[in-house]
């Protein structure tokens, strides 16, 4: 059974940082796309950034130059390093490992900015 987990959420002030990390299942972890997208109150799922099995990473607008993707082959593990937050980044932070036509998501781990 595919799992992905996540972890290293929680709350943060204004302008600091946190890095998520999300540990798949090696059965799918070196040949799947990962993915991390983030869901605010009463807004739709949205792509925060990703990055290809060869390591190829896309960002939205809206985190370019503050977040950045990784993943740690050897891990199994794919990162989400975020920095300089703000207020807007509060979200469910999600993991999403894909190949077509294959998804899995993980659970979701909070982010909170505020002072």
């Amino acid at each position: 059974q595919v799992q992905l987990v996540e972890s290293g959420g929680g709350l943060v002030q204004p302008g600091g940082s946190l890095r998520l990390s999300c540990t798949a299942s090696p059965s799918i972890f070196s040949t799947y796309a990962m993915g991390w997208y983030r869901q605010a109150p009463g807004k739709q799922r949205e792509l925060a950034a990703t990055i290809t099995s060869g390591g190829s990473t896309t960002y939205a607008d809206s985190v370019k130059g503050r977040f950045t993707i990784s993943r740690d082959n050897a891990k199994n593990t794919v990162y989400l390093q975020m920095n300089s937050l703000k207020p807007e980044d509060t979200a469910v932070y999600y993991c999403k490992a894909y190949r077509f036509p294959t998804t899995f998501w993980g659970q979701g781990t909070q982010v909170s900015v505020s002072s």
